[in-house]
């Protein structure tokens, strides 16, 4: 697939349909599932033209799986001896902290390499340190890599997170699903994408129970079977296309809208003037006036920090001023510098975006600096004069399936180089 380095974007009204794919943050996760076992996997509505998910499948044929993309379905299988060293000079992605969590899980130990991903604010792995040696592995840093093993196989453990971290529970569900004995995680982060890989990790024949935000337990098994799976609908994907939809006057219905993982998100949009209408399994968003926002990102179910970029962008198209706290990645901002190139204006107070609303944005040359960045300054485009010129848009495509494709048939003014 080609690298896509610019996107081109003109003022535009988004209107039509859209259908929302498999959860970027879920799909990876399952990949990384697959290690846990020999047996086939098969993952359906799999978004293939990630980029970060082609870069998983590529880092699980490097550790000996093979890995076929047939029809919207991923299949995964085994016919040789699973490597438990991660030997990779390509990207690296975040997802590499729960390869080594379970490659040591099933082989005893491992090696991958130190984390990638979005550079968004302090994201340490000292919790993943942390759990793996709790459970009985030796954790040490080798060159760029990060490596671990236990000798005697990992031993079931009560793990208590100082923080509720989404990587450091999901790495302890994998670790704790072939561990001996009872693993207990407490203070997990319960979110969708979590419940997804713990409800796969179950027709796998993992022995999870989830005890609300208290605890999770997990009973070790000694093996792990084959699964299919249809992983949840991205919800990420579809806060952007509300957003794009109302800041664009638009009239956009969302297939397959996950309506039960947006219930905080919704009700602040709705407040702020978004109006939207519930269909059999659909969301329509039409038309609407953008008010000010005032919001701070938490933990599910919460506004959660990737989301912040496209309210602000709501924000500085909202008559007033906006304010937005992002309390898990402070000063997370950096996107706000590349609106303020098109004439947004904003201040920064403490650890307090305030944005002015209602400035007359211009096109102008900008970077997607993250992920969610990029997907930011596209929504801005479309309601910027001129022609908003996006730098290293390759980062949409980590996080986005078919951006392009979608952005183009819902009627967006855009193109690529």
């Amino acid at each position: 697939m080609e690298e896509i380095k610019q996107y081109v974007i003109r003022r535009s009204r988004l209107e039509g349909s859209v259908q929302l794919n498999g959860a970027k943050n879920s799909v990876l996760k399952l990949l990384t599932a697959s290690l846990l076992t020999k047996e086939k996997i098969e993952i359906n509505n799999y978004p293939a033209d990630l980029l970060d998910a082609r870069i998983h499948l590529e880092m699980l044929k490097a550790l000996g799986k093979e890995c076929f993309v047939v029809d919207e379905k991923v299949i995964i299988t085994e016919t040789g001896k699973i490597q438990n060293k991660l030997s990779w000079e390509g990207r690296s992605i975040r997802n590499t902290l729960l390869i080594l969590g379970a490659l040591v899980a099933r082989t005893g130990q491992g090696a991958a390499p130190l984390p990638g991903g979005c550079q968004i604010g302090d994201r340490k792995y000292d919790l993943h340190k942390m759990l793996l040696r709790q459970l009985g592995a030796e954790v040490w840093v080798e060159g760029n890599m990060l490596c671990a093993e236990a000798k005697n196989g990992l031993k079931g453990t009560d793990i208590h997170l100082p923080i509720r971290s989404t990587g450091a529970t999901e790495n302890a569900i994998l670790c704790g699903a072939l561990a001996e004995g009872v693993t207990q995680v407490w203070n997990p982060h319960i979110r969708p994408e979590i419940l997804d890989l713990i409800t796969f990790l179950k027709k796998m024949g993992a022995k999870i129970t989830v005890y609300g935000q208290e605890h999770i337990e997990i009973e070790g098994s000694e093996g792990l079977i084959g699964a299919q799976h249809t992983p949840i609908a991205d919800n990420m994907e579809a806060i952007t296309w509300v957003i794009g939809s109302v800041i664009t006057n638009g009239d956009v219905e969302i297939i397959d809208f996950p309506f039960d993982h947006l219930e905080v998100p919704l009700i602040h949009l709705r407040e702020s003037g978004t109006k939207f209408y519930r269909g059999d399994n659909s969301l329509i968003v039409r038309s609407g006036h953008c008010y000010p926002i005032d919001i701070a990102t938490g933990p599910y179910p919460g506004i959660n920090s990737d989301m912040q970029p496209l309210f602000a962008v709501y924000g500085f198209c909202a008559q007033g001023e906006s304010r937005i706290i992002d309390l898990r990645f402070p000063g997370r901002y950096g996107y706000a510098e590349e609106i303020r190139k098109m004439g947004g204006q904003f201040k920064i107070e403490g650890n307090m975006l305030c944005i002015v609303g209602k400035a007359v944005l211009h096109g102008n040359h900008v970077t997607a600096t993250d992920l969610r960045a990029g997907a930011a300054l596209s929504l801005a485009g479309l309601v910027a004069d001129g022609e908003t010129v996006i730098e290293d848009a390759w980062q949409i495509g980590r996080g986005y399936d078919k951006f392009f494709d979608k952005m183009a048939a819902l009627g967006a003014i855009i193109f690529k180089s």
